[in-house]
């Protein structure tokens, strides 16, 4: 009996130590999308998202991995218990809360639009009549696409980077993005020789909700509270500021 006692003591303490050890898994694309996430040259997720979910994991005393999903699948991967936290650039927008939550928001930045040089830089939707736009599939642009650019032929992909891959055969006119993404994109050989910034897309608050945060699972208040709290903790201590600053030239905005 007493070595019976012992054993399931062990057991329990076994898994509390696992449990408490547990890695907080941040779940990303599994694509380079500059500057937020993207990887070095031995491989290693680096980029200004990584930077901030660092300083975040230590303020949570945390250990924290990344785990890689495709974009489509990175809403299932959540409500699944494959990853933790979505942590990928990810707008809020009413769709998507109607199946999970999400963070306090940590960065907002403009909507543009990126097109082939040749090309004036009315980017009306009756002025783009018959283009041929750019677009990744699942993301809040294509949903602003075909609300408000109908009359042009919208080209959808898997990854953002085939988009530019497209806009930089000649294959499309226009791809929508970001503007730090807009902007890595355009300090590239290829992007620059080929394209630049056309014009800054209309705000729709409805679409593009109010900047990019965490994807939480519903009802994961404990979590959410956590990454909001260390959130709050470095942008007093100046943390968050000095991360912004590091990427200055892309124009994430802070929140």
């Amino acid at each position: 009996m007493v070595f019976l006692k012992k054993a399931i003591c062990g057991i329990i303490f076994l898994l509390s130590a696992t449990i408490a050890h547990a890695d907080v898994r941040f779940g990303i694309a599994a694509e380079p999308y500059p500057p937020f996430t993207l990887k070095d040259a031995s491989g290693k997720w680096v980029g200004w998202e990584i930077d901030l979910m660092n300083a975040i994991c230590k303020e949570m005393h945390e250990n924290c991995s990344i785990v890689e999903v495709s974009w489509e699948n990175i809403i299932p991967a959540l409500s699944g218990r494959l990853i933790d936290v979505i942590w990928s650039s990810m707008g809020i927008t009413n769709e998507r809360l109607r199946v999970i939550d999400f963070t306090d928001v940590y960065y907002t930045t403009p909507s543009v639009l990126i097109g082939a040089k040749e090309y004036e830089n009315d980017i009306s939707p009756t002025h783009l009549q018959d283009k041929a736009i750019a677009v990744q599939t699942g993301t809040m642009y294509e949903a602003y696409l075909a609300k408000h650019f109908s009359g042009s032929r919208i080209n959808t992909y898997q990854t953002q980077d085939e988009a530019f891959q497209d806009l930089i055969a000649g294959r499309v006119d226009y791809a929508p993005a970001d503007f730090p993404a807009a902007q890595a994109f355009l300090k590239t050989p290829e992007g620059s020789a080929c394209c630049e910034l056309k014009g800054q897309l209309p705000i729709d608050a409805e679409i593009f909700g109010p900047g990019a945060a965490g994807g939480i699972r519903k009802g994961d208040t404990e979590l959410k509270e956590r990454i909001n709290n260390a959130l709050r903790v470095i942008k007093a201590s100046g943390e968050y500021e000095k991360i912004i600053k590091a990427y200055s030239g892309y124009g994430i905005l802070p929140q």
